[in-house]
């Protein structure tokens, strides 16, 4: 007859093999074979108890929480009690059989009262854990699913309100360069054809007039490189290049600051949206030079890489740290922003010398993408 330590160990092993299956959680197909492993257990735990005949059958009733333990997890609480009915069944058909000290209809009644009361409770607390542990999963998939799409949203939102500053950066745009630049033209014309009719009648006013003459001049170009600067909004997807170019020039002009550009390697992108982004972290870069640096130069550099393209405004002025924080701070974070729209990363830092370098890389997937 087998000894009891070595059936109890193996009961063990196996309730070892078992706790890890359920840990591990269960899916249908693993759920039927975790139903019949309870019901095989239970078998296997009757024969061993019958088997060990010592009069003592209580160290067997803790084995047989692993057969309830198996069915709730696999089947829910109502087969947790069926396999709890079996269990009983068992144990005490055992002891009878056994013809052990359980051998009292008292004390067999006793036994079986006291293991089934506790597979009951065994059945509620592992029940209402997993209900709760179902619970919280699926609020954390609610939760997830409402952060992406609150995420989702939030991205089409900030797209929406981009599109939506760009059409109306170029609204405006046109509306100075055929409006305004018109209207002035006009009114220096006006002026001009004055100075003519004084230049015969009093020298100084006609001077005068000229003078108005020039300081209307002088505004129309301010308000066409203005115009100019609003209507760069969409950058056509293989006319980086040129919009660059055209933005050191205005630059040169407008801030009376030699900009220069350099371009390295093919820089066609394939991607209009991509290519707008670069164009306009370029321009705020300048920007930010010319109004907070106090630069001597400006250097707008597009390193075209198999890998990666590679856009750096760079400037020998003052720095980041003696830059305006407010102003100048906006316009970093709406660089960021726009390299974080086309999966681009955004650096800025000052240089040990003095001035300021602006780095936005590009990798070649993501524009394609």
């Amino acid at each position: 007859m087998p000894s009891r330590t070595g059936i109890i160990a193996q009961v063990v092993a196996s309730g070892r093999a078992l706790g890890r299956a359920i840990v591990a959680g269960t899916n249908p197909k693993r759920s039927r074979w975790l139903a019949f492993a309870a019901w095989l257990l239970v078998l296997g735990l009757g024969v061993a108890d019958y088997l060990v005949d010592d009069g003592d059958s209580f160290s067997f009733r803790f084995f047989y929480c692993l057969a309830v333990l198996l069915a709730v997890t696999a089947r829910g609480w109502r087969f947790g009690i069926l396999i709890a009915v079996a269990s009983v069944a068992v144990m005490t058909a055992g002891d009878v059989g056994s013809g052990g000290s359980a051998a009292n209809a008292f004390t067999l009644g006793w036994n079986a009262l006291i293991s089934f009361s506790t597979y009951l409770l065994i059945v509620w607390l592992l029940s209402s854990f997993l209900t709760l542990q179902r619970e919280i999963e699926e609020r954390v998939h609610q939760g997830t699913l409402a952060l992406t799409r609150a995420a989702a949203e939030r991205e089409r939102l900030e797209r929406v309100i981009m599109a939506s500053g760009e059409k109306e950066r170029t609204s405006i745009g046109q509306d100075l360069h055929d409006g305004l630049c018109q209207h002035l033209t006009g009114t220096a014309y006006a002026a001009r054809l004055l100075a003519d009719e004084l230049a015969n009648q009093d020298g100084i006013l006609a001077a005068k007039a000229l003078r108005i003459v020039t300081l209307i001049d002088d505004g129309v170009g301010q308000t066409r490189r203005l115009a100019k600067g609003l209507l760069l909004t969409a950058v056509e997807e293989d006319g980086l290049v040129a919009a660059l170019e055209e933005l050191a020039a205005t630059s040169s002009e407008q801030f009376r600051i030699p900009c220069e550009f350099h371009c390295v390697g093919e820089s066609q992108l394939g991607d209009r949206h991509a290519a707008s982004n670069l164009f306009r972290i370029a321009q705020e870069a300048v920007r930010n030079a010319a109004r907070h640096g106090r630069p001597d130069r400006i250097v707008i550099a597009l390193d075209a890489e198999p890998a990666a393209l590679t856009l750096t405004v760079q400037d020998n002025g003052v720095g980041l740290k003696n830059g305006p924080p407010s102003s100048g701070g906006l316009g970093l974070r709406i660089m960021s922003y726009r390299a974080d729209l086309i999966g681009a990363t955004y650096t800025a830092e000052s240089l040990p010398g003095g001035g300021t370098c602006i780095t936005c890389r590009l990798p070649r997937k993501t524009s394609a993408s």
